[in-house]
């Protein structure tokens, strides 16, 4: 199966077991791996092809034992650590890469997946003063991984940004990421915010990291029925045609939903299809290379990248150069 033939209902066993030559041998980290999310499925397609190590990252200890407990069930021999990161605060994730970095045993990172996320949350801040969405999903992100950089670089890696066609929802405001401190806040807008920034890191990764050899890139998993969306009102999920009057699953409305395997099978071609080594900064859809008819241009305009760069250094307070 060429990756030309990947499209919306592949799964990502089939991706895995396609490219399974690209995991043998391979350190790889992903965060938000909770049990019922898509990061758990992603890392349960993985370890089954001989990776030389899955690093498990997630904020809570109980759902880093469920992950490690999954994956045994499915690859008993694939070799796991566990790394508590929490991505909501400055402090923590420079305590988390501080770990990382530590692990001597661990010299590089081969494949990075930028996983977790949260959704729609009601207006709030993090412990640094910034709106919940921004600062978890990208500002912390941004953070880890760059304080990680170099075992990437040793690897001349690839960095996967999980992000959304929701950043059709909005662009960053680079002068009000914080919605008038709440009083302009919509839940959707700094979703779409934050997924935006997804995609505008990973653009201005490709352009910084070029000439190190490293590779970024981000996607759209789909439409899956997971508990990101829990802080979405059931009156909201109505009126969007995402669930019924009783509050099941649409199956007939306006989304067309995957399943969990579908869902990872996007993030799963980013990381292993060695056809794209020379798309770095791509954002991908359906498995495969999406069309800028799906794009929103500002989530991928250069310019934007390298003022969200400049921003996200003067939020975490540290320049990155590589």
């Amino acid at each position: 199966m060429a990756s030309l033939k990947f499209g919306f209902s592949t799964n990502a066993e089939e991706v895995t077991e396609h490219w399974k030559d690209q995991i043998k041998g391979k350190t790889i980290l992903i965060t938000g791996v909770s049990p019922g999310g898509i990061g758990l499925t992603t890392a349960c397609a993985l370890a089954p092809h001989s990776p030389a190590l899955l690093i498990l990252a997630t904020r809570s200890q109980s759902n880093l034992t469920a992950a490690q407990t999954e994956i045994a069930k499915v690859a008993p021999t694939c070799p796991t650590k566990l790394l508590t990161l929490d991505l909501s605060s400055i402090r923590t994730v420079r305590t988390a890469a501080a770990e990382l970095n530590s692990w001597t045993g661990v010299p590089k990172i081969d494949i990075l997946i930028n996983n977790a996320a949260i959704m729609s949350t009601p207006w709030g801040k993090n412990e640094d003063g910034i709106e919940q969405q921004f600062g978890t999903n990208h500002i912390g992100t941004f953070l880890f991984t760059n304080l990680v950089m170099e075992k990437i670089i040793a690897a001349k890696g690839r960095i996967i940004n999980v992000s959304s066609a929701g950043h059709r929802y909005g662009p960053v405001r680079f002068e009000d990421w914080n919605f008038q401190d709440g009083k302009e806040y919509n839940p959707e807008a700094a979703y779409g915010q934050s997924k935006t920034a997804n995609m505008l890191y990973a653009v201005a990764l490709a352009s910084k990291l070029q000439s190190k050899g490293v590779t970024a890139y981000s996607l759209h998993p789909g439409v899956i029925y997971t508990n990101l969306g829990r802080h979405i009102p059931m009156e909201v999920l109505k009126a969007r045609g995402l669930v019924d009057e009783n509050g099941n699953i649409n199956t007939n409305g306006p989304f067309k939903f995957k399943t969990h395997s579908q869902g990872a099978a996007t993030t799963v071609v980013a990381a292993l299809d060695p056809t794209i080594a020379d798309r770095s900064g791509a954002y991908l859809a359906d498995a495969s290379i999406d069309h800028d008819d799906n794009i929103s241009p500002y989530a991928v305009d250069k310019d934007n990248a390298e003022k969200l760069w400049v921003l996200s250094e003067k939020l975490v307070g540290q320049k990155f150069e590589f």
